[in-house]
């Protein structure tokens, strides 16, 4: 088996092994996967945090071992906006999203293969509902996980991982985890409500920040009233989104 990290700030990973091809999800500084299999100039991978698939360009990673995978695990993660990091062998600097992943990380340095990586000291936010309001205004972007661009699922995916739970990626995924709250009343700031569309799929999903209002990824991000009918809309004056369930993972 072949095993890969990502050594850059963002890589995009794809549908199919071509840059014109669809963006589902994203994979972040630190973050490691397994490699299926190659095609030209791109490998298609299986991510170790979600176990998701795409395509990935073959410039876009480093290589590792199954002993690096394993021992690497678990990383330190950012949960600033962005975190700078100097590369020690060039002193180029690499801008780290909220939520990337600082493996071996000791006396302010992480590691990735050979190369050190020296972090800067910032301050970030501490709270969970802080750090979801620091996303407020982050554009819509499907299969984006940063607050330059974030679908719903990679948004609540990042907040949960701060806080050691990790998330499945995709909306429907996380509806199957956690535990299942019974009433609004019953809510607690951090508590995911998930919500479905006609046909009975979930399609969405948004963190509560008390039992009447949503943080979530809709155009932008944003805050909503939410009450057992779903998600009422101020800027549109309707509601926009079903409820179906919350759940609680801390």
């Amino acid at each position: 088996m072949e095993y890969g990290i990502c050594n850059l700030a963002i890589v995009p990973l794809r549908t199919d092994p071509r840059h014109q091809s669809e963006l589902v999800s994203q994979l972040l500084f630190g973050e490691t996967f397994e490699i299926l299999e190659r095609e030209g100039d791109w490998v298609s991978i299986v991510s170790t945090f979600d176990g998701y698939h795409g395509w990935i360009s073959h410039l876009q990673f480093a290589p590792i071992d199954a002993y690096q995978l394993m021992t690497g695990s678990p990383s330190v993660i950012t949960k600033a906006i962005v975190t700078e990091v100097v590369k020690v062998a060039d002193g180029s600097v690499l801008y780290l999203p909220f939520g990337s992943s600082l493996p071996f990380f000791e006396n302010g340095q992480c590691f990735i293969g050979d190369d050190a990586f020296r972090v800067a000291k910032k301050q970030h936010p501490e709270s969970l509902t802080d750090m979801a309001k620091s996303f407020l205004n982050a554009p819509y972007l499907w299969g984006g996980r940063t607050h330059f661009g974030v679908d719903c699922s990679g948004y609540t995916q990042a907040l949960m991982r701060t806080q050691g739970v990790n998330l499945m990626r995709d909306a429907w995924q996380q509806a199957g985890q956690g535990k299942v709250v019974d009433f609004l009343q019953e809510v607690k700031p951090g508590d995911l409500a998930f919500f479905d569309n006609e046909e009975g799929r979930i399609v969405h999903v948004g963190m509560m920040l008390d039992d009447s209002l949503v943080i979530h990824a809709s155009g932008k991000v944003k805050i909503d009233r939410v009450d057992g009918q779903g998600i009422y809309s101020n800027e549109l004056k309707r509601y926009t989104h079903k409820l179906r369930i919350v759940k609680r993972f801390l």
